[in-house]
C-alpha cells in the first residue's frame, strides 16, 4: 500500500496534474459515450482543423478573417460537390464492373488452384484444394449476404448522409468563423491554474495540426500519382485501386502491405503472370518506396517522433476502440499520450529504484 500511496503523492498531489487528468478523462468519456451521436460535430472539427491553416495564411496576407472564412468555405463546398458528382459516380461504376467480373475471376482462380496438385503433387493434394475452394465459396456467400443487407439499409444510410452533407458545411463555417469565441467558452470551464494543460495543448496542437495537414497532402499526392501511373499502364479499376493506395498511407507499414494484394490480384486477372503485371507491381513498389523515403520525411520532418512499435500498438489499440477513425487518429492520439507523459511532473524526483528494493524498504519501514 505504501508503494501506491507514494505514487499518488508524487504524481497526483499537484492540482494542475489533477486538472489535466480530469480534462483527459472527460474528453475520453465524451468520445466513448457520445461518439456516434456527435460524429458530424467531430468530423466538422477535423475539417475545420484542416482548413484553419488556409484561413490563417489568408489572414497573414491582410485578408479580413470573415472574408477568408467565406472564401475557404466556398472552396470546401466546391471540393465536396466535385467528390459527390464527379468522383463518387466513377467509383461506383468501377465497383459495379468489379462485381460483374467477379464470377469470371473466381473461375479463373479456381482453375489455377486446381492445377497446383498436378504441378506440385508432393506439396499440395487435390483434397486440400477442394476444401480450400469450399471455404472460399462459403466466405463469398456470406459476403453476398452482407452486401444485400447493406443494400437494404442503404435508404437509411442515404438519409443520414444527406443530413451530414447539410450539417457539416454549416458546422465547419461556424467553427472557423467563431473559433476564438468557442475557445474562450471552453476555457471558461477549465481550471484557473492550467499551465500544464496549456503546455500539453501547445505541443499536441503543433504536432497534430502539422500531422493531419501533412497526411491529407500525402493522401492526395499518392492517390494522384498512383492513378496516373495505373491509367497509363492500362490497369483496370485504376480509380478504385489508386484510392485504396492513397488511403493506405493512413496506416503506416500495414496499409502498404494490405493494398498490395488487391493490386496484384487485379493485375494477375487482367494479364496473368506476364511482363505487364510485373511492370505494374514494380511501379507500385516504386511509389511506396518514394512515399516512405522521400515524401514522408519532407512532410513530417519535424512531426511525430514515435517509435515504429509505438505506432503499431497505437493503431491496434485505437483502431480496436473506434474503427476507421481510431486508425486515422492513431498517431495523433499516440502523440497526445507522449505529450502528456513528457509534461507529467513528479514532485519528488529521485534515483531509479528497482521494485525489489522498494518492497524491501517498505518491509523494513513496517517492522
Amino acid at each position: 500500500m505504501r508503494l501506491i500511496g507514494d505514487w499518488f503523492r508524487r504524481h497526483l498531489s499537484d492540482p494542475q496534474v489533477v486538472g489535466l487528468a480530469l480534462v483527459l478523462v472527460i474528453g475520453f468519456a465524451i468520445v466513448v459515450i457520445m461518439g456516434r451521436m456527435l460524429a458530424p460535430v467531430i468530423a466538422s472539427v477535423v475539417i475545420a482543423y484542416l482548413l484553419e491553416g488556409l484561413v490563417s495564411w489568408l489572414v497573414r496576407w491582410h485578408c479580413p478573417r470573415l472574408l477568408a472564412v467565406v472564401l475557404v468555405s466556398f472552396l470546401f463546398m466546391a471540393v465536396l460537390l466535385f467528390l459527390m458528382f464527379a468522383l463518387v459516380p466513377l467509383l461506383l461504376q468501377q465497383l459495379t464492373q468489379l462485381f460483374q467480373q467477379l464470377p469470371s475471376m473466381i473461375a479463373k482462380g479456381q482453375d489455377v488452384l486446381m492445377s497446383l496438385p498436378e504441378k506440385y503433387p508432393h506439396i499440395v493434394e487435390e483434397r486440400q484444394i477442394r476444401d480450400l475452394i469450399g471455404v472460399i465459396r462459403a466466405e463469398l456467400a456470406m459476403l453476398g449476404q452482407r452486401v444485400l443487407t447493406l443494400s437494404l439499409a442503404s435508404v437509411v444510410s442515404l438519409i443520414t448522409l444527406g443530413v451530414y452533407l447539410v450539417l457539416m458545411p454549416l458546422l465547419v463555417f461556424f467553427f472557423l468563423k467563431d473559433k476564438q469565441r468557442l475557445l474562450d467558452w471552453v476555457s471558461g470551464y477549465l481550471p484557473q491554474k492550467r499551465e500544464l494543460v496549456a503546455q500539453v495543448w501547445r505541443d499536441v496542437n503543433r504536432q497534430i495540426g502539422n500531422y493531419v495537414r501533412g497526411k491529407f497532402i500525402e493522401i492526395l499526392i499518392v492517390w494522384a500519382v498512383t492513378y496516373v501511373t495505373f491509367l497509363l499502364m492500362g490497369l483496370q479499376f485504376s480509380v478504385l485501386l489508386s484510392l485504396l493506395v492513397g488511403v493506405s498511407v493512413l496506416v503506416p507499414y500495414v496499409g502498404a502491405v494490405a493494398v498490395t494484394f488487391p493490386v496484384a490480384l487485379i493485375a494477375y486477372f487482367q494479364w496473368g503472370f506476364g511482363p505487364d503485371m510485373w511492370w505494374v507491381m514494380g511501379a507500385y513498389t516504386l511509389i511506396q518506396t518514394l512515399d516512405g523515403n522521400v515524401l514522408v520525411p519532407v512532410l513530417f520532418s519535424e512531426v511525430v517522433n514515435l517509435h515504429p512499435v509505438a505506432i503499431i500498438v497505437a493503431i491496434l489499440v485505437f483502431g480496436g476502440l473506434w474503427g476507421f477513425w481510431g486508425v486515422f487518429f492513431a498517431i495523433p492520439l499516440a502523440t497526445l499520450v507522449q505529450a502528456v507523459l513528457a509534461a507529467w511532473p513528479t514532485l519528488e524526483p529521485r534515483e531509479p529504484v528497482s521494485l525489489l528494493d522498494e518492497a524491501r524498504q517498505s518491509a523494513e519501514a513496517d517492522t
